[in-house]
């Protein structure tokens, strides 16, 4: 019997926190995953009182939280006129995953690029550097999301920084979807760094350059671009990640974290969430 738990993330409920999380528990997860960027759970909107209630509530679920969702959108980290309210914003959300009682906040930072002499390099390593710092204050980490780079460059990222409170959030799909990099291999690669993964599965249709598919994600749409036509996101064990290898290789080196489902597409989200969940409860056996 592997010792992953099983998370899913609220929002994909696509229903407002508090059923997302009696939907959690009614499919059998054992904790859950928060967007708390905006909206009801925007740190500037929940005191000390309000943020107490919350844990009680998911408590009294039976739940714990494995991560909160930090995803600011926009390019991430890469512009650097806008990084001053994005890392205040980010340190807001890890002090409210203290208070949530997971030390994990993931987001997309943006596209590292693969020379380090762009000068987008040396601004995420600034950004990051100062979340990681504050992480490390704090007892927290600054979860990167892999997808828009290959494992190794992001690996070299993460071991430029002078901090240790920058991680890894590892979704296996998205490395299929859009970089075509090998889910197994990326554990191998990453393995100092994770800290949280998310369940969830697809195919690539048409390999492009990563940094379209992310502009396109952070502008609203790019001309006559079709995602669909470049990858689709599926139900778990319907796409491209190998699961048993993928989770042989999380047992390997140690990780006894949360898979947490996301389901970003699909007009029935309870049932491919429910099913996710049935799915990873028999790979776990």
């Amino acid at each position: 019997m592997y010792s992953n738990k099983i998370g899913v993330m609220v929002d994909s409920f696509k229903l407002d926190v508090r059923a997302g999380i009696k939907k959690a528990k009614e499919v059998g997860a054992d904790g859950i995953q928060i967007y708390a960027v905006s909206g009801s759970m925007d740190p500037d909107h929940l005191n000390k009182d309000q943020r107490k209630e919350l844990l009680n509530y998911i408590k009294s679920n039976g739940l714990t939280v494995s991560a909160l969702c930090g995803d600011l959108g926009g390019h991430g980290f890469t512009i650097p006129e806008e990084n001053a309210w994005k890392i205040e914003k980010s340190k807001k959300i890890m002090e409210l995953a203290k208070d949530m009682e997971t030390d994990v906040v993931t987001t997309h930072i943006g596209v590292i690029p693969e020379d380090e002499t762009n000068s987008r390099y040396g601004v995420l390593q600034d950004a990051c550097e100062k979340l990681g710092r504050f992480g490390d204050r704090l007892g927290a980490t600054f979860a990167i999301e892999t997808g828009p780079e290959r494992a190794k460059t992001l690996k070299k990222f993460l071991d430029s920084l002078d901090c240790n409170g920058v991680g890894v959030n590892l979704d296996p799909a998205n490395l299929v979807m859009v970089t075509g990099d090998d889910p197994v291999e990326a554990v191998t690669t990453l393995k100092d760094y994770i800290v949280h993964t998310h369940a969830k599965d697809g195919i690539m249709i048409k390999k492009t350059d990563p940094k379209i598919i992310y502009d396109f994600f952070a502008e609203g749409g790019i001309g006559d671009l079709r995602l669909e036509d470049y990858f689709a996101e599926k139900p778990l064990g319907q796409g491209k990640v190998d699961f048993g290898a993928y989770r042989k290789a999380l047992s390997q080196i140690g990780y006894e974290g949360f898979l947490t489902v996301e389901r970003e597409v699909g007009e029935n989200p309870e049932r491919d969430i429910k099913d996710a969940v049935n799915f990873l409860k028999a790979l776990l056996r």
